[in-house]
């Protein structure tokens, strides 16, 4: 299995990048702020203007790390990498089942069956930490909906199907969500899901996880040799990260969800984080952003085990172990795709 690199978040805009033999330098006004020697790295995301030096740029490609560039508030706006690697063959039958559509309906059977599977245990976990806190008719309710939502997915044929189930049971999570949030609830609370932009703390705090998941798992798509642009049930358009999207639904709850309730619920957030601008968009301030990065990158160190390889692996490595088996599935090697199940 892989070794879990860190992920260099440049959250500073005066930072530059610059390299130093085989170390990755982070300067501010002409003096060194960090060292990190480029081996140790297995990824580099700048937030609002950082600049970087051409020799940085090409250590990083010649590294295999991405360097992805972000506005300071968390949207894509570009990432830099080496050469593609892999074998061209598996990118090719990856093509040739993403062009199949009752193949990539049955790989985006399995992947948003994993998805309904976690939200589910999101929901029966929050039955369970805070019974006396929470709507529990609500949110049982909201379980045993899941539980038809799967059983409606089993017998889906099409995309089209696929997609209306993931709808529908998504509807219900985020219906639920809001009874999960057991403190700070007049600051953060959620009346469904808000995306571009967020307007409310608890929306811009899932958009802002939600893109650092995407960032992980289009680089370990990379990693094994995958194209993260085509994706089967996120469908081809310009500039997406289809495939990407694809396997983040089933990290969604898991790696994220549960994230933010912890951060919201403990406290190690508040309020005072975010602001609201003119437009009605709410944005995290730079002491919020920087308390979630170090959140989840500590988050990331933990370890699972992970149900079909039967061993414990960091959660930092998730997205890595579901590329590795999603290609070892598009070669012929398994039968099937084997989504993460929470357990």
């Amino acid at each position: 299995m892989r070794r879990l690199l860190n992920t260099l978040y440049i959250t500073t805009p005066e930072a530059y990048l610059a390299k130093e033999g085989q170390n990755i330098l982070v300067r501010v006004d002409d003096e060194v702020k960090f060292r990190i020697p480029v081996h140790n790295l297995e990824g580099i995301i700048c937030f609002g203007y950082s600049g970087a030096s051409p020799a940085a740029m090409e250590l990083c490609c010649e590294s295999g790390v991405a360097l992805t560039f972000l506005t300071a508030h968390g949207r894509f706006l570009g990432r830099v990498t080496g050469k593609v690697s892999g074998n061209v063959l598996l990118r090719r039958q990856q093509y040739r089942m993403a062009d199949d559509v009752k193949e990539s309906a049955r790989i985006a059977s399995r992947i948003i069956g994993a998805k309904i599977v976690n939200c589910r245990t999101v929901l029966r976990r929050a039955i369970s930490d805070h019974a006396g806190s929470i709507d529990r008719e609500a949110v049982a309710a909201g379980v045993d909906d899941m539980s038809r939502a799967l059983r409606h997915l089993a017998a889906a044929t099409s995309l089209d199907q696929v997609r209306g189930i993931e709808g529908e049971a998504a509807h219900i999570y985020f219906a639920c969500f809001d009874h999960l949030i057991v403190a700070q609830k007049e600051h953060f609370s959620l009346n469904g899901r808000v995306r571009r932009p967020p307007t409310d703390n608890t929306n811009a705090l899932l958009s802002f996880i939600y893109t650092l998941l995407a960032h992980d798992i289009g680089a370990a798509l990379e990693a094994v040799g995958l194209d993260p642009q085509v994706g089967y049930l996120h469908r081809d358009r310009p500039g997406r990260l289809g495939l990407a999207l694809d396997l983040m639904e089933e990290f969604r709850p898991y790696l994220a969800d549960r994230l933010v309730l912890s951060l919201i619920n403990r406290k190690q957030i508040t309020e005072k984080g975010f602001r609201k601008k003119e437009s009605g968009a709410v944005i995290m301030e730079d002491d919020t952003r920087k308390a979630v990065l170090t959140a989840w990158q500590k988050r990331k160190q933990e370890e699972v085990n992970h149900p079909f390889l039967s061993e414990k692996i960091p959660v930092g490595l998730l997205p890595y172990s579901q590329a590795m088996l999603l290609a070892r599935h598009l070669r012929g090697d398994l039968d099937d795709y084997p989504p993460f199940f929470w357990k």
